[in-house]
């Protein structure tokens, strides 16, 4: 049975969010930091809306009771800025799940990453901005976000079998770039090819011109990384990808 990713994404809220004393805490699993951007220090958060089959977290992903525990923003901010000053960088982002999912959670995040110096990556999968243009308009607020959209696969129907998920998700997707251009967000498509034909990639590349051909020029393609635990998902999936690019 396909999921709702919108339904999906309020049961996950209840898990990994909750409301304590003014605060709003959100579940995550581990802190660090990385190559990826030059150089970035990484929250990552426990919960997504979608069922990739080819997510390197899907064991948090799919266990959101079990794993991470409960940070406040202020946390949150405090360890990623920690990790950045030590190692030079001057990028932040959420990763590992869907960092949307905890709306004033992550807005509260942002207020404080606002007051710095530094640059924070929204990386989203665009599916609660693409339903709700006010969630990009939240966004617009803060002079040093970016927002990378992961879009999964080139079609309706490549992003269903790629998720798990109802066919008109990949609208809300294509969506949320709109939602984010209309309020002046900076942002960019980071599109999943490893499952795509030629073809379905040109049908994509006409869809981004439709909202904005800056689009095309600033997308990014993304492949599998072959991860052990990653390998064993996709041949549970039944499926392997025509690309991808080794650990």
């Amino acid at each position: 049975m396909l999921i709702d990713p919108l339904k999906l994404s309020k049961e996950v809220r209840k898990i990994v969010c909750k409301h304590s004393d003014g605060v709003e805490l959100r579940k995550y699993f581990r802190f660090r930091g990385g190559r990826w951007y030059g150089g970035i220090a990484t929250a990552d958060c426990v919960g997504c809306c979608l069922k990739c089959v080819f997510c390197w977290g899907h064991l948090t992903r799919d266990n959101p009771r079990k794993h991470g525990q409960f940070y406040a923003p202020q946390q949150v901010f405090d360890e990623i800025v920690k990790i950045a000053g030590k190692r030079g960088y001057d990028m932040l982002r959420v990763s590992g799940g869907e960092p949307t999912i905890g709306r004033e959670h992550l807005l509260q995040l942002l207020e404080l990453v606002e007051q710095t110096r530094y640059t924070f990556i929204l990386e989203t999968n665009g599916i609660l901005i693409g339903a709700d243009k006010k969630y990009a308009q939240e966004l617009s607020k803060y002079s040093n976000l970016h927002v990378r959209v992961s879009i999964k696969g080139c079609t309706p129907n490549e992003f269903s079998r790629l998720t798990g998920a109802k066919p008109n998700g990949f609208n809300l997707q294509l969506n949320s770039l709109k939602n984010l251009l209309d309020a002046g967000v900076s942002c960019h498509p980071a599109i999943m090819l490893s499952f795509s034909s030629k073809e379905n990639i040109l049908r994509l590349v006409d869809e981004l011109k439709k909202i904005d051909s800056r689009l095309v020029a600033r997308l990014e393609e993304e492949y599998v990384i072959l991860y052990p635990h990653v390998v064993k998902l996709l041949k549970k999936n039944r499926i392997w990808p025509l690309r991808a690019v080794k650990p």
